[in-house]
């Protein structure tokens, strides 16, 4: 064993020792999405006074936190997205309406001085000088006064505001037994605020009991919560001090605790929007973690088989650092926090298919090295196998990871999610290629059975499809224009699909809001419809959803038209249950289907620009219109095929970019290798032999993905089945636009560039010309020696 082999093994040991004991000792951060729950993403909306910046956000979100805090939800979560929006995430929570009701309280908590009774009815100061009110509402001569209906719909006339919510220090509910006085709602005033409200109380209280005069109004969203009488006990001018302050009245145990949530939760510092809320069940994350789990173990074991029954005893090797790489790539998503999403699920288990990828390079440069020079010991032909295969290597996980990236800084939501495991996935496989698996079969080639016996061993050989395509040596691209029609036609189908089927936009694209039920006794759709329809929501689409669930789309409905929906299905299917609910404003779904727009933009500019500095600009060229042509069949197929296309579905065709370009690197970097090694050989010879060398690698690579994604397709139900869909429709495409659509645009192209060939592999500007002559073998020896 040498030194460098040795060093793999203690640092493969280590890491992997490091992983399990993560692994045993942490717990993953699951998404609402998985664990169940409400997620509310608020937008914060700027005022005539108060501009909706990064500092105001901050302090609403602190606001809302009280709030929040106050409803009893276990464990919630608030975060600042960007510079206006908040996210609001409660576990658990399946019936959001009340938490929506505490949240959209916006305006600011006032308290004032009772002037006397309200004249010419209820009166409000209007928001915009030059604004209209109603019929109802009339502007008071002085704009800082108002006049407003109590709790019992008697009008006041109210006095300028004295306090603001932000002298409130704290307010609670209590049952006050000694007394009998009942439920009674306590307050605490900051230190400034305390001396303002003994003041207020105190002016109050010079007025006779029972006059109005001697209340004082709170005030929220223009409405007055409460009005309470100043106690006659209290003297003239005395007034109360801020411990000693008690709101008392017929409260019920919930009036009183919603008051003191009002009073001290305060307002928030700008108005909020919901433009975002869903709400998954605990039953639809269970069940996606346990098909996801299924998924992941029988395509692992499928993708294990393949290998090994491919490379033998290399493969078995390949299978146990695969087996590692699931480890490392999971306890590095535990101890890094990463919040584990459905998507970010799904993209875990699909980067175990992806895995093999590496290690199928090395093992078949491997075994052109062993059929090129017979006599070549098992380890020079491995160590030379990893050398060659490097630079395709880390140019195919480098257009993964940028795909990884714009996931992360273009996605929304859960899709972020994917991005980030997708990241991780790509760098776990690389280490478990590259070190593990190195070290590995390092070990396996220092053994005299496994170099003697070839046939044991896996790479010895050539492989059956391999020498079958060199036998045949079929003759590709004698005329490659007519490849690039057959593309053209494929494109032409996938556009009349998009044209005349249309695209079914999700509701993150479209907005409005997408409900999806079960019920204890089956109901069909047209019943369902029906009952909706009677419910006052004739405009609704029913559809039915998984296992006799039933799908209800609106474009617009809130929290209580949603309780009415769920009753109508109720008094039809009996006990319903919510599944899972999705409510995008029409903002924010005009917002999600720009930056959608924007990141396939995106992907194609910076997976050119890095092609183009990788390889010359006609591979670059010819790569990314072959993208270009698989994103199009993938979403012209879903348009034939009627799926919807959502954030999911985005991540999937994001995914299938990396994917193809990976696909058009293998073989790009194969053809630059050859070209730059027999200069006067016709480019479409060099072309076809490349093709013809990289093609096993690009078979069992996608047999390793299409095991992962057809389990997913199988076993993930309607939540991971389109974006398993997508992936095999891509990988599918993929696979044929880097052969039959990337390298005959790439011919095509070079026709008319006038740049010389690339150079010949090791033959650098300072190596003289005798010796580079002297080292040119064949088409295939780029001079390394071990």
């Amino acid at each position: 064993m040498t030194r460098a082999t040795a060093v793999r093994a203690v640092l493969a040991v280590a890491v992997l020792l490091v992983s399990v004991f993560i692994t045993l000792t942490m717990s993953p951060r699951l998404g609402l999405d998985l664990q169940g729950g409400t997620r509310i993403v608020l937008q914060a909306r700027d005022t005539a006074t108060v501009e909706a910046d990064r500092e105001t956000t901050d302090r609403t979100l602190e606001v809302l936190r009280q709030r929040i805090d106050s409803l009893g939800v276990s464990e919630p979560t608030l975060t600042r997205s960007g510079e206006d929006r908040i996210i609001v995430e409660l576990p658990d929570v399946q019936d959001p309406r009340q938490a929506a009701e505490v949240i959209g309280r916006t305006a600011q908590l006032t308290f004032h001085a009772v002037e006397g009774p309200g004249t010419d009815g209820p009166q409000e100061k209007s928001p915009d000088p030059e604004s209209t009110t109603g019929p109802e509402s009339t502007t008071d001569p002085d704009p800082q006064r108002l006049t407003l209906p109590d709790e019992q719909g008697r009008s006041l006339a109210l006095g300028e505001p004295r306090l603001s919510g932000a002298g409130v220090e704290d307010a609670s509910a209590a049952f006050d037994a000694q007394g009998g006085a009942g439920w009674t709602v306590s307050l605490e005033f900051r230190k400034g605020a305390g001396q303002d409200w003994k003041k207020l109380t105190g002016e109050a209280a010079c007025h006779p009991a029972g006059d109005d005069r001697r209340r004082v109004a709170i005030v929220l969203d223009e409405k007055v919560i409460s009005s309470p009488q100043v106690d006659p006990s209290v003297g003239c001018r005395a007034g109360l001090p801020s411990g000693a302050t008690q709101i008392t009245g017929s409260f019920s145990a919930d009036e009183a605790r919603d008051l003191a949530l009002l009073i001290k939760g305060g307002a928030l510092p700008v108005p909020v929007e919901i433009v975002e809320q869903r709400t998954v069940g605990p039953t639809l994350g269970a069940a996606a973690i346990d098909a996801s789990a299924q998924a992941a173990l029988i395509g692992a074991a499928a993708t294990a088989l393949f290998i090994t029954v491919v490379y033998r005893l290399f493969g078995a090797l390949a299978a146990v650092a695969l087996g590692a790489y699931g480890v490392i790539s999971y306890a590095a998503l535990v101890a890094l926090g990463v919040t584990l999403t459905l998507p970010g699920l799904a993209g875990f288990v699909l980067a175990i298919g992806m895995a093999v990828d590496a290690n199928v390079l090395v093992f078949e440069r491997a075994r052109e090295e062993c059929a090129d020079r017979p006599k070549r010991s098992l380890r020079s032909a491995l160590a030379t196998g990893f050398q060659k295969a490097w630079s395709a290597v880390a140019d195919s996980n480098a257009t993964t990871l940028i795909a990884a990236g714009l996931l992360f800084f273009l996605g929304s939501g859960p899709v972020k999610g994917f991005g980030v495991t997708l990241a991780i996935g790509v760098l776990a496989s690389m280490f478990s290629a590259l070190v593990i698996a190195r070290a590995l079969t390092e070990i396996a080639a220092n053994s005299r059975f496994v170099s003697d016996y070839r046939g044991v061993n896996g790479i010895g050989r050539p492989g059956a499809v391999r020498t079958w395509l060199v036998r045949k040596d079929p003759k590709l691209f004698r005329k490659p224009v007519r490849w690039l029609v057959v593309s053209a036609a494929l494109v032409v189908v996938a556009v009349a699909g998009i044209v005349v089927r249309g695209v079914d936009l999700g509701v993150e694209f479209t907005g409005g809001r997408l409900v999806e039920y079960s019920t204890s006794r089956p109901v069909d759709v047209e019943t369902a419809r029906d009952s909706i329809a009677a419910a006052g929501f004739g405009d609704a689409e029913v559809t039915t959803a998984g296992d006799g669930d039933l799908s209800v789309r609106t474009g617009k409905l809130d929290n209580d038209g949603e309780h009415a929906v769920r009753a109508a299905l109720a008094e039809e299917g009996g006990e319903t249950t919510k599944v899972r609910d999705e409510l995008i404003g029409p903002s924010l779904g005009d917002e999600l289907r720009r930056n959608a727009l924007i990141a396939l933009g995106v992907a194609v500019a910076v997976q050119l620009a890095y092609l183009a500095v990788r390889f010359r600009w006609t591979f670059a060229v010819a790569s990314v219109v072959a993208m270009v042509h698989d994103v199009v069949l993938v979403v012209g197929a879903f348009a034939w095929l009627g799926r919807p296309v959502d954030g999911i579905f985005l991540a999937a065709l994001l995914t299938v970019i990396g994917y193809s370009v990976n696909d058009s690197v293998v073989v790009f970097d194969r053809v630059r290798e050859l070209w730059g090694a027999n200069r006067r050989t016709p480019l479409d010879t060099i072309a076809r032999r490349a093709v013809l060398q990289t093609v096993p690698r690009t078979v069992n690579t996608g047999m390793g993905a299409l095991f992962i994604l057809a389990a997913l397709a199988v076993l993930g139900g309607d939540s991971l089945a389109d974006f398993a869909l997508a992936l095999l429709i891509g990988i599918v495409v993929g696979t044929w636009s880097s052969v039959f659509t990337a390298v005959p645009g790439a011919l095509a192209l070079e026709r008319g560039a006038k740049a010389p060939p690339p150079p010949a592999p090791g033959k650098g500007k300072g190596t003289p010309r005798g010796k580079a002559r002297s080292t040119r073998r064949d088409p295939l020896d780029n001079g390394a020696r071990v």
